[in-house]
C-alpha cells in the first residue's frame, strides 16, 4: 500500500482535488439551485421488502430488475457466443459468399446505432418468433402451473417469459457481430504451418477447426471476450426501450412512482458497478495463470 502511495505524482493529486470540486459543485447546485431533497430512507425498501403473507423478506423493483439483468446477460453471452463462433469461422470461409454474407451482417450491424438495431430486431425478427412458436401461450400455461419453481428459478415470472425471450435474442443478435469480429482476429491469429501440417496428416477441414485452430484461437480471445461480456451487461440497459424489465426499466418505474431521481439512478449506476467490477476482477485473476504459463 506504501508502494502505491509514493507512486502517486503531484499531477494524481491536482487530478483528485478537480473530481472532488466538480462532485461538491454538484451537490451544492442539486442542494441549493434545485432545492432537491434527498430521500435516501426509502431505497432499501426498493430493494427489499418484507412480505406479510409469506414472512419473510422478499425482493422489490430494483432487485427484481437486477436479477433480470443477470439472467438475460448470462443468456444473451452465451447465444451470442455461438452465433459469434459461427459468424467468426465464416469470416474465415473460402467461399466468397459464405465470407460476403458474415461480413456484410457484421459491417452493418457494428456501424448501425444500438438502439435502432434493438428496434429493428425487436419488430421484424423476436416478435415474429414469439408469434410464431406460440410462446406466449406456452409461457402463460407454465405460469398457471403450481409446481413452476424451477421455471421460475432459471427465468423469473413466466407471465413475462416472452418480453424475457425478446431481451436476450435482440441483444445477443446484437452482440454476436462484436464476438464474431473476435473470434476472427483468433482465428487468424493461429499460425498457417500448424494448418498446413494438419493437411499433411490428411486432417479434414472440419477435424482442423475442431482440433486445431478453435482450441488455440479461443484460447487467445479469452481476454477481449471477458471484456465484450462486460460490454453486453452494460448495453443490456438499452432493452429497456421494448419494455423488457431489467434494472433500468425498473430504475424508471420507480422514478416515475417516488420522483426520487438522484438516489435512483445512483444505486441503480452502483449495483452495474459492482457487477462489471467484480467480473473484471474475477477475469484480471483468470488471465493470471495463462500470462504465467507463456
Amino acid at each position: 500500500m506504501q508502494s502505491r502511495t509514493k507512486k502517486l505524482h503531484w499531477l494524481d493529486y491536482v487530478l483528485l482535488a478537480i473530481v472532488l470540486a466538480v462532485v461538491a459543485f454538484i451537490w451544492y447546485r442539486i442542494e441549493g439551485t434545485l432545492n432537491y431533497k434527498w430521500r435516501w430512507e426509502i431505497i432499501p425498501n426498493y430493494i427489499v421488502r418484507w412480505h406479510p403473507e409469506k414472512q419473510t423478506w422478499v425482493a422489490n423493483l430494483l432487485l427484481q430488475g437486477l436479477i433480470t439483468t443477470i439472467r438475460i446477460s448470462i443468456y444473451a453471452s452465451i447465444l451470442a457466443l455461438i452465433l459469434g463462433i459461427a459468424l467468426g469461422v465464416a469470416r474465415c470461409s473460402k467461399n466468397l459468399a459464405v465470407r460476403m454474407l458474415a461480413r456484410t451482417y457484421l459491417e452493418v450491424l457494428r456501424n448501425i446505432p444500438p438502439v435502432v438495431v434493438i428496434f429493428i430486431f425487436f419488430f421484424f425478427l423476436s416478435e415474429q418468433l414469439i408469434t410464431a412458436f406460440n410462446i406466449e401461450g406456452w409461457a402463460r400455461s407454465i405460469a398457471r402451473q403450481e409446481d413452476n419453481g424451477m421455471w421460475e428459478f432459471f427465468f423469473g415470472d413466466m407471465r413475462r417469459f416472452p418480453s424475457l425471450i425478446s431481451g436476450v435474442v435482440v441483444l445477443a443478435l446484437f452482440e454476436s457481430a462484436f464476438v464474431g469480429e473476435i473470434v476472427r482476429a483468433g482465428i487468424q491469429s493461429v499460425g498457417k504451418g500448424q494448418i498446413e501440417a494438419a493437411q499433411s496428416i490428411g486432417m479434414s477441414k472440419p477435424d482442423q477447426l475442431r482440433f486445431i485452430v478453435l482450441p488455440q484461437a479461443l484460447k487467445k480471445v479469452v481476454p477481449p471476450m471477458a471484456n465484450q461480456f462486460i460490454s453486453l451487461i452494460k448495453d443490456s440497459s438499452i432493452i429497456s426501450l421494448i419494455s423488457v424489465q431489467e434494472l433500468t426499466f425498473k430504475a424508471v418505474e420507480l422514478v416515475a412512482s417516488t420522483r426520487a431521481i438522484f438516489e435512483t439512478w445512483i444505486t441503480t449506476a452502483l449495483f452495474y458497478f459492482l457487477i462489471c467490477f467484480s467480473l473484471s476482477l474475477l477475469f484480471r485473476k483468470l488471465e493470471k495463470p495463462s500470462v504465467t504459463n507463456n
